[in-house]
């Protein structure tokens, strides 16, 4: 089967609609927070460093909103991968029923995010959810919580709402990554006597690392722009303490503050390109160290 070069103008399109609809846009963005835009003025000021100023200022809750966005990031990234690597590990060996296996665990990463936070928001209620019924049936009652409005845990039950639905999505690239890997890499460590860490160790994850950095920065940009499972669930609440960056952008703008959310969405931006630059030369760096 022959292979067709297609000539370099044929980008020129995906090129244009690429720069209409998000560089152009992400740079009027950028220019509006410096300016003090609001809907209750029809005259756009520039105010230089101002918006920004705001944003790290003590008397606001943006800064516990920076922070919650990192701490979810590296949490879920993280727990995602280190579970969807196990998850591929079981699943590429040739136990019974692993298909079956395989799409239930995926299934939750089909599910859009408003439904996931109905289906737990009803799970969560402290009142008639079915997991404080579970815990008080099995003689658990002590263990008992209100998971979406104690300020202690609900953050954390956030996160375990992101896990749980992204962990499938992790696990399918790791499995593909797993099912490519030449079998003669461990046929060879079969001879030398390798145990199952070894193999681990020196071949599979070494050569698993390219599908480990896409979902690692999959992971990444995705904690980091993080918000409908966060709406979905808390709204940011009980008081800010599940408020990440993009539900203070949406506030922001509802308020009619579009200077103040537009400076947040640059901080974003920021926080992303210097956390995707290091992560992806991180990785890369250890693939390269691994061969």
């Amino acid at each position: 089967m022959s292979k067709r070069t297609y000539p370099h103008y044929f980008l020129i399109g995906a090129i244009l609609l690429y720069t209409v609809f998000i560089v152009i846009p992400g740079i009027i963005g950028i220019f509006y927070s410096f300016t003090d835009w609001s809907s209750t003025s029809t005259v756009v000021n520039f105010v230089g460093l101002d918006n920004f100023k705001t944003i790290f200022s003590a008397e606001e809750n943006y800064s516990a909103a920076i922070k919650n966005t990192l701490v979810f990031t590296l949490v879920t990234v993280i727990a995602k991968t280190v579970l969807g690597l196990l998850l591929a590990l079981v699943l590429a060996e040739g136990i019974k029923g692993k298909n079956i296996h395989r799409a239930i665990i995926y299934m939750p990463a089909i599910l859009s995010m408003l439904v996931t936070g109905l289906i737990f928001k009803s799970i969560f209620n402290p009142a008639t959810g079915l997991l404080n019924s579970f815990l008080q049936a099995s003689g658990l009652g002590s263990m008992q919580q209100q998971w979406l409005t104690n300020p202690k845990i609900a953050f954390s039950s956030v996160m375990f709402v992101d896990i749980w639905r992204g962990v499938g999505y992790i696990m399918t690239i790791l499995l593909a990554g797993l099912q490519s890997i030449d079998k003669s890499y461990y046929e060879a460590a079969d001879i030398d006597g390798a145990s199952w860490w070894e193999r681990l160790k020196s071949i599979t994850i070494p050569l698993l690392m390219p599908s480990i950095t896409v979902t690692t920065v999959l992971n990444l940009f995705y904690g980091l722009k993080v918000f409908d499972i966060v709406y979905a669930l808390t709204n940011g609440g009980p008081g800010h303490t599940t408020e990440v960056l993009y539900t203070e952008v949406f506030h922001e703008f509802a308020l009619g503050r579009y200077s103040v959310g537009t400076a947040l969405s640059s901080v974003l931006f920021v926080i992303m390109v210097i956390g995707g630059f290091f992560v992806i030369r991180l990785l890369n760096r250890e693939d390269v160290n691994e061969q």
